[in-house]
């Protein structure tokens, strides 16, 4: 990891083609790299993260990967939008992938297709999400980790998408802190 790598993850990347977020009750977006309807018509919560290193993103895929323990039945899938070699590296500094899917979208063509683009510097550098960090830091020692790729201003999101391919619950991250629950995720379509 060098400093110019750090740097470049503050640099705003290019613009991605944006769908819209799909609303509740909508056919999710399905690709051959993220196909929904392909494992027998069980539910799917997805998971788009912030960049590998962020304290966020880190939060996020913990308990992504604690809900998927606890719900074998379901299937759970993280994007990353880092690049694979640091996606692996990361997966190993926070304890491995376990039953989550990684997919790989350094070019955030799946975050795009999902309504998730580049966020306002608000939505970065809100006060609140710069306290959050500190807070994960000291309460869960989740600290910021060196960012080898990857952007700070890509918007993440959740959703959770039933048997069917319909979204059931989720959204873009309201703010770079927002952590979901993933328990939610799985009553939505658990019902």
């Amino acid at each position: 990891m060098t400093i110019q790598q750090e740097l470049n993850s503050l640099w705003a990347p290019t613009k991605v083609e944006t769908g819209p977020v799909p609303a509740l009750g909508q056919q999710a977006p399905s690709t051959e790299r993220l196909p929904i309807l392909s494992f027998g018509g069980k539910p799917t919560v997805v998971t788009f993260l912030r960049h590998c290193g962020c304290p966020f993103a880190e939060k996020t895929f913990i308990s992504l990967r604690k809900t998927a323990e606890d719900h074998p039945d379901m299937r759970f899938i993280a994007v990353s939008h880092s690049d694979r070699e640091s996606t692996d590296k990361w997966l190993r500094a926070v304890g491995g992938a376990d039953q989550v899917s990684v997919i790989v979208d350094s070019d955030r063509e799946l975050f795009g297709r999902w309504g998730l683009g580049v966020s306002g510097y608000w939505h970065m550098m809100h006060p609140a999400s710069m306290w959050t960090a500190v807070r994960l830091g000291r309460e869960e020692n989740i600290w910021n980790r060196p960012t080898e790729s990857g952007s700070r201003w890509q918007t993440s999101g959740s959703f959770a998408v039933d048997g069917e391919g319909k979204v059931k619950w989720g959204g873009a991250a309201p703010r770079a802190d927002y952590i979901p629950s993933f328990e939610e995720a799985v009553e939505s379509v658990s019902k």
